[in-house]
């Protein structure tokens, strides 16, 4: 009888531990890392995001609520010091996280000495890594492999899981970006401008024709000489679209546009509107494929 009973406190407690036992804890940035994290942590954990949708990394100051979850995640994933500055300092006091861009497995752009105009204005150099890898669909599946490792160095228990979680992303993007090809093969030579120099990635990998952008960050105002030169490049027809974004939507592009035949896109580097759940990173891959091709045909 006291053995039945032993082993009855001994089960019950092994019950209690599972039941009570704490999810593991990721904290990501930016919700386009999100999108990629959740797709990895898939039936171990959700992982939960710093800035809010429609928030510029660019801009952005933590609140004391930021700060709690980041000391009290288990682990932080974010992009770097290159574009979340504001984290560096928080992150400082032995947060267990992941900057990607200190990473040596990620094929990383790195900016060339910028145009002369926003120089001219600003004296601002432009050189260094370029920080909006999630972009690009090669630096995506890298990127997963390195938070991959991290997270199985954090959690080893879920090893197997995050694992099969890896090789199923790897697929989608494969599978996605077949399909992009196709679709963007037809307008990669339609010259356009974008808005903020931010999306080189997936301009590499589409081979698309950028003709230009108005400023290097989206929080700087665009030089003078710079928006001359966009405008000129507008009335001698160089131009299909150019590309305002949904965090910055400056009277500025329509000024510039104004009394030419060359339409408004919006491309949307955060991903503001994709939805949280299984496939988003795919989802956000397709929504800048398709305002490409609406506004290049």
């Amino acid at each position: 009888m006291s053995r039945f009973i032993s082993f009855g406190l001994i089960g019950i407690f092994l019950f209690s531990s599972a039941s009570f036992a704490k999810e593991f804890n990721v904290v990501t940035s930016v919700k386009p890392l999100q999108l990629i994290v959740q797709e990895l942590t898939a039936g171990v954990s959700e992982p939960q995001v710093l800035l809010p949708a429609g928030a510029s990394p660019h801009d952005y100051a933590l609140k004391p609520s930021d700060v709690k979850k980041i000391h009290d995640a288990d682990l932080v994933i974010w992009v770097g010091p290159e574009l979340e500055t504001f984290m560096v300092k928080v992150l400082k006091n032995e947060v267990t996280n992941l900057a990607l861009t200190e990473s040596d497995r990620i094929d990383f752009l790195h900016y060339e000495h910028d145009d002369h105009s926003d120089h001219a204005d600003h004296g601002h150099s432009h050189d260094g890594v370029d920080p909006h890898f999630w972009m690009g669909p090669t630096q995506a599946m890298q990127a997963a492999n390195v938070i991959t490792t991290a997270l199985i160095d954090a959690d080893p228990l879920h090893k197997n899981e995050y694992e099969v979680n890896l090789a199923k992303f790897q697929d989608s993007v494969k599978s996605a970006t077949e399909q992009l090809t196709t679709q963007l093969k037809p307008v990669a030579d339609h010259g356009y401008y974008v808005f903020h120099d931010g999306y080189g990635y997936f301009e590499t990998y589409f081979k698309l024709n950028n003709l230009g952008h108005f400023t290097v960050k989206p929080d700087r105002r665009p030089g003078a000489k710079t928006l001359i030169s966009i405008r000129r490049a507008l009335l001698d027809k160089q131009a299909y679209c150019v590309f305002s974004e949904p965090q910055f939507s400056p009277a500025v592009v329509s000024s510039v546009v104004n009394g030419t035949d060359v339409k408004i896109g919006t491309l949307d580097p955060m991903a503001t509107n994709i939805a949280y759940q299984q496939g988003g990173y795919i989802a956000f891959l397709n929504e800048l494929g398709q305002s490409f091709t609406n506004c290049l045909k």
